[in-house]
């Protein structure tokens, strides 16, 4: 995949309208900023080839049936496992993020299960990886916000 381009405003403006309704037509799109279908329709091909954007059904977690999220630190040693760690990690189904981290520990990954029963076998298999020394699991008992970014955050011109 080559660099992405720096994002413009109308590339900000065609996935702020993409990101309130996935669904929402190339000609709404373009009615909307007032550019022609073509422009909205090349804009969006170069965004999804460089991996800007991708075509997802994003599902409510809640509604469709998991019932328990945490966030577990994880301690490496020696740090050499760390990458390897990673690596397996992020093979899991049920990791809705991972990074690396400065700090006490040193990965962190948050994860939705079905179930305590569910993020308790997860716990353990990410135990037994050659390399974690320890977790640390925090429950979230009510989720207030999941959410894509604000893409407003980014603008040049703000």
């Amino acid at each position: 995949m080559e660099k992405n381009h720096s994002l413009d405003s109308l590339d900000f403006d065609i996935l702020s309208c993409l990101q309130n309704d996935g669904r929402m037509s190339f000609t709404v799109i373009a009615d909307k900023l007032n550019v022609s279908i073509g422009t909205v329709r090349s804009r969006f091909n170069k965004l999804l080839e460089e991996g800007t954007i991708s075509i997802i059904g994003r599902v409510d977690p809640d509604k469709a049936g998991f019932r328990c999220y945490a966030h577990i630190a994880i301690y490496v040693r020696p740090a050499t496992f760390k990458e390897s760690i990673a690596d397996a990690i992020v093979k899991m189904p049920e990791v809705s993020f991972l990074a690396g981290t400065s700090g006490d520990y040193d990965l962190e990954v948050d994860v939705m299960c079905r179930d305590n029963e569910h993020l308790v076998d997860f716990v353990n298999r990410i135990s037994k990886l050659e390399g974690v020394y320890q977790t640390k699991t925090t429950l979230y008992f009510k989720v207030y916000k999941y959410a894509q970014p604000d893409l407003n955050l980014l603008r040049k011109d703000h």
